[in-house]
């Protein structure tokens, strides 16, 4: 066959395979992310990013506990609780009483625990509700229980042992363990100060408090910046300390493609793109940055300006090339499990498609060399 036949067949050919068979790429086109727009029958809604777009979707979900939380009084240290153990003395102004010996003015109980119910029994004064009270409202009660059938007694109540009140704290910390809510650790940051303080960077540590069927989280740093978050802590608390698991993925023609973490900052989309290398100056297309996201029902209304039921999947395009376009990717935040993408250059595609067809060709000449 003629050369110049073969440079045709070799030039078909290619072409052929490269429009059956399709490039090597990174990922979807910008055109084919904008076939599955809403407007064209797709799911997605397709929103390029401007002023009131920015302002619309910067809803960023903070942490913070409940007014239930903050409203909660402060246990008191010397209040009685189940499960406490408490000593008695009971003194009788008779040289033969109730409860002492004769020879003898005095009688001690050392080791009555709260029961579960929150009684304890005392001789001759039966059943006794202790629990909410405190020390010497309860010698009160045994005291007048006692008076109708001893003289004058006198009473004392201490607590031998206060793991009653008590909490879990657990996670990161240095301590993990049940702590009583004593005097000294009645508030969150003193208990986690009791603990040993957390193991992890105070900058990533989220303090988890969950109260029965109830919970609340808040940034550690948080907790000690404003007073409202320090709650005061509650019987049976369990006290948690994570680092936080937020993140954004980064996928495309960027600098690296991965998993980030967000910390406790608030990131917006050019500091997101910058913590991956930035655009890859030989691939990326800087007027096809997208920022995909599952948007909840209040913001997507807010950001396409009319009711929408359910949260709406939205893809927010970044065009850095406009005007004011590096200012609108300075205001727009990244949220919780956002995935950035960037497209590729519309020519990067175009030179895939040359270097297939110009490498088959050379293929061809070597061919025909080897063939003459």
């Amino acid at each position: 066959m003629p050369l110049g036949g073969l440079y045709r067949l070799t030039m078909l050919a290619a072409l052929c395979l490269v429009t059956a068979c399709g490039l090597p790429r990174s990922g979807p086109t910008k055109k084919e992310i904008y076939s599955g727009a809403v407007e064209r029958g797709g799911n997605t809604h397709v929103i390029y990013v401007n002023d009131h777009v920015a302002r619309a979707s910067n809803f960023a979900a903070s942490y913070g506990f409940s007014n239930s939380f903050r409203q909660a009084a402060t246990v008191g240290a010397d209040e009685i609780r189940a499960g406490d153990v408490l000593g008695l003395s009971i003194w009788e102004n008779v040289d033969d009483g109730l409860l002492t010996s004769l020879g003898t003015s005095s009688t001690d109980l050392t080791e009555i625990q709260v029961d579960s119910g929150g009684y304890i029994f005392v001789p001759y004064a039966g059943r006794i509700r202790a629990a909410g009270n405190t020390p010497d409202q309860l010698r009160n009660i045994i005291t007048e229980r006692l008076s109708s059938q001893t003289p004058d007694p006198q009473v004392t109540v201490a607590r031998v042992a206060g793991d009653g009140a008590t909490v879990s704290v657990m996670g990161k910390v240095n301590g993990q363990g049940v702590y009583p809510i004593e005097r000294p650790t009645r508030s969150l940051s003193s208990m986690l100060a009791r603990s040993g303080g957390v193991s992890i960077e105070p900058e990533v540590a989220v303090v988890t408090v969950k109260r029965g069927n109830d919970s609340g989280k808040v940034w550690l740093t948080d907790l000690y910046a404003s007073p409202s978050n320090d709650i005061a802590l509650r019987p049976g608390d369990v006290i948690l300390v994570e680092e936080d698991q937020r993140s954004f993925t980064a996928i495309g023609a960027l600098g690296g493609q991965t998993r980030v973490p967000l910390g406790n900052e608030m990131i917006n989309a050019i500091e997101a793109v910058a913590m991956v290398g930035g655009l890859s100056t030989n691939l990326a297309d800087p007027t096809g940055v997208f920022i995909l996201r599952d948007e909840p029902e209040s913001v997507a209304s807010r950001v396409l300006g009319k009711p929408v039921v359910g949260s709406q999947r939205m893809a927010y395009v970044l065009d850095l090339t406009r005007p004011n376009g590096l200012f609108l990717a300075r205001d727009f935040l990244i949220r919780d499990e956002d995935t950035i993408y960037v497209t590729e250059a519309p020519f990067v595609q175009w030179n895939k498609r040359l270097s297939a067809i110009t490498g088959g060709i050379s293929s061809a000449d070597s061919v025909a060399s080897f063939g003459n």
